[in-house]
């Protein structure tokens, strides 16, 4: 069985649009770059919060975490992301980089961005200290663990033919990384946005707590 966060009480939850987030989004970055940290559990809907918001931000780019951590560690990528990534793009570069794990593994590509104003980085672990502080908008994805885990053997089943239980093993040893630092880091506790990843709002809103 995987380990899992406690579900945490962040308040009462209310109800925004994508837009009225992208136009604090806009508002916090005052006409300059401005980056948004989107972290939670695996499985809590932070890929799918983190493309809603980008198309509500006319365009802005998403970044993967998971892209960085490829073939290197779950966690232990700080550097890279912010060598590669974060510092280039705030200082107004268009990013082209090739992560170690890639180069390493031969993976074809790179990690890119065009020229917008707002990049988000989506992941477990964007929300970490060492990000933090070149972001506009941090913002945890909660999601109740059952529902979370629940989501990640359902996605995963039947890439490069994986199994149930190919993908409740990596599901788990994943864990094995993921929870301790997420318990470490609480990035929860620095997140300026709770974003309800249950999706039960209705279309084109999401329930939320501002802190």
């Amino acid at each position: 069985m995987a380990l899992a966060l406690p579900e945490m009480d962040f308040g009462e939850w209310t109800v925004a649009t994508y837009a009225s987030i992208a136009a604090e989004v806009d508002a916090r970055r005052g006409g300059g770059r401005g980056l948004v940290l989107v972290d939670g559990p695996s499985g809590s809907g932070k890929t799918t919060f983190a493309r809603r918001l980008a198309e509500s931000l006319a365009g802005a780019d998403v970044v993967h975490t998971d892209d960085i951590a490829w073939h290197l560690s779950p966690t232990d990528w700080a550097t890279p992301m912010l060598i590669g990534v974060v510092v280039p793009w705030v200082h107004g570069a268009v990013v082209d980089y090739r992560p170690p794990g890639w180069i390493a593994q031969g993976r074809p590509g790179s990690v890119t961005t065009t020229a917008t104003d707002v990049l988000l980085v989506e992941g477990v672990g964007a929300g970490r200290h060492e990000l933090a502080p070149w972001a506009c908008l941090a913002v945890w994805v909660q999601t109740p663990p059952a529902v979370a885990r629940d989501r990640v053997l359902t996605r995963d089943v039947g890439i490069d033919g994986d199994t149930r239980d190919d993908v409740a093993a990596f599901a788990d040893r994943w864990a094995q990384a993921e929870v301790p630092f997420h318990l470490v880091e609480r990035p929860w506790d620095r997140a300026d946005l709770i974003v309800d990843g249950r999706s039960d709002a209705p279309g084109g809103t999401v329930r939320v707590v501002w802190t």
